[in-house]
């Protein structure tokens, strides 16, 4: 009686008979992802902590006691100018995001809420640029750019960097979703002309898939590395990602200069983390908000 009773819980708990370890097959996947994305990352952080002689002796995941001796020696280092690689990047970064999220937001409006001639076909076109890869566009840019007498400027880098085709297909996705066009519809009657409505009535709404356009927008530029190559000859204005690379070309030299670049490469990620947890907390709050209203 009781091996029946224990094969019938056995049967309501699991009816179609599956066998339970079948369904872990897909965690492991997920873990072993997880394990190939993360192990890169968990290797600078612990080689940061290691000295020059360290690195080279120890235990790959031993930790060392050098983080803090690096970090003052890549402050040092030409009087800094790891710093103003840092500033460069958030100059470009900050900037091209916040420009590259107005002109989405505007062309993501214009193209979800706005009947014209040609509409689909530019929609259409966009869609072929998100499948080009930048790297194609980045010679023919400094060639326009040289010829406008722009190159080895800050201007090179951030204005191929404005506009983004994804970028304003997710804006025109989310407007589509977002904006109800009866509203639009009923602003243009009551005279709102279309810059209030975009400002006042649409914005509002558009505001979260704006914030993921920026933070897109934000960690592209700041790890984009062949335009800048390409664009600065002055390494004053090389962002992090150049500036690192000249370092590792130097450390095959000076082979010191390997836990600097390092150290620098782990600093590079603090302010992306950043970002993605003020962002992040930020969609949680829109969340809570749109709940409450509802």
């Amino acid at each position: 009686m009781s091996a029946t009773t224990t094969a019938v819980r056995a049967t309501t708990a699991n009816p179609r008979g599956r066998r339970r370890p079948a369904g872990r097959i897909p965690t492991a996947v997920l873990l072993l992802g997880a394990a190939y994305c993360l192990l890169p990352v968990a290797w600078v952080v612990v080689a940061a902590t290691k000295s020059g002689s360290e690195l080279f002796s120890t235990f790959t995941f031993l930790p060392g006691s050098g983080l803090a001796e690096n970090v003052a020696e890549l402050s040092a280092y030409r009087d800094g100018v790891y710093w103003r690689w840092m500033a460069n990047s958030a100059l470009y970064a900050g900037v091209g995001a916040l420009l590259s999220t107005a002109v989405s937001a505007l062309s993501g409006y214009a193209l979800a809420l706005h009947r014209f001639r040609g509409r689909e076909v530019i929609f259409n076109v966009l869609i072929a640029g998100v499948l080009m890869p930048p790297v194609i566009l980045a010679i023919p840019q400094y060639l326009l750019l040289a010829k406008a007498g722009m190159a080895d400027s800050y201007v090179s880098v951030l204005l191929p960097s404005i506009l983004s085709p994804y970028g304003i297909y997710l804006a025109r996705i989310y407007a589509a979703a977002a904006v109800p066009s009866d509203i639009v519809e009923a602003g243009r009657i009551d005279g709102a002309g279309e810059w209030r409505l975009f400002r006042s009535v649409a914005l509002p709404m558009m505001l979260p898939g704006l914030v993921t356009v920026f933070l897109f927008q934000s960690v592209a530029i700041w790890n984009n590395f062949m335009l800048p190559y390409i664009m600065l000859g002055d390494d004053e204005k090389f962002p992090v990602t150049v500036g690192l690379f000249t370092l590792l070309q130097q450390g095959a030299s000076a082979p010191a200069l390997y836990t600097l670049v390092i150290t620098g490469a782990l600093l590079s990620v603090i302010p992306l983390i950043a970002l993605f947890l003020v962002i992040q907390r930020f969609w949680s709050l829109d969340l809570l908000s749109g709940a409450v209203k509802s």
